[in-house]
């Protein structure tokens, strides 16, 4: 028997990374989850690989219209949903001055919208079911601006600002929010080289603290995590 046994779980940009751990983790709990990608044949084949029930649809999360489907599908075959990671986001990395307006709008609707469109979606059906947990994901990048990092930095404070106001807008109907905001993590996301991959956070890591906080008991709230590797090369 999992601790999460009955849920249903949908990932948005699960078919990698810190994603795919995140459905490895939670289908591992006994959860039925949905991996949400961009390409159908991604979201189709990471399914298959993780077995126990998932499925793959695909979705672009900055398409307000394709998130509305992907929850009335999910209310329609699932009976809604109970646990969201919203996971899917990118990064260019430019100065402000070389940073094309279609390039920023890419970074946002994707990291910042995205969100909005599947918080939108959800918490109805999450309030039908009884409550619900939401975990953004996010980043220290949130916190900590840095140059060349214009758009992905003002979607990681836009994103913790959002989680926030959410958290107290729906804390009374049973619905938790989390954002997480890890630092240096080990996946394609960045330039991770070996040496990188040796200090740095693992993808499981992340899916670890999902798995811990949506089989909390349900007083406690953990809003805001943040996460860093233990042991960074020293300066």
């Amino acid at each position: 028997m999992g601790r999460l046994d009955g849920k249903v779980a949908v990932v948005t940009g699960g078919n990698r990374g810190i994603g795919r751990a995140v459905v490895e983790a939670l289908a591992g709990e006994g959860a039925t989850c949905v991996i949400a990608a961009r390409d159908a044949g991604a979201a189709a084949r990471a399914a298959g690989e993780v077995g126990r029930g998932a499925r793959g649809i695909a979705c672009d999360m900055r398409d307000e219209r394709r998130v509305a489907a992907l929850f009335a599908d999910l209310d329609q075959t699932n009976g809604g949903v109970d646990i969201l990671v919203n996971n899917a986001g990118l990064g260019i990395f430019k100065p402000v001055a070389e940073l094309t307006g279609d390039e920023w709008r890419t970074v946002i609707e994707t990291n910042l919208s995205g969100v909005f469109y599947c918080c939108h979606a959800a918490i109805p059906l999450m309030k039908k079911r009884g409550g619900g947990y939401i975990f953004n994901i996010s980043s220290l990048a949130g916190v900590n601006a840095f140059p060349t990092a214009a758009a992905y930095n003002a979607s990681k404070f836009g994103l913790n600002g959002f989680s926030e106001a959410l958290m107290q807008e729906v804390r009374h109907d049973g619905i938790r929010v989390s954002y997480l905001m890890p630092g240096s993590v080990a996946t394609e996301f960045g330039s991770g080289s070996q040496a990188k991959q040796e200090w740095a956070l693992q993808a499981s890591d992340v899916a670890a603290m999902v798995v811990a906080l949506a089989t909390s008991p349900s007083r406690a709230l953990y809003s805001r995590v943040e996460m860093r590797p233990s042991r960074p090369p020293k300066k």
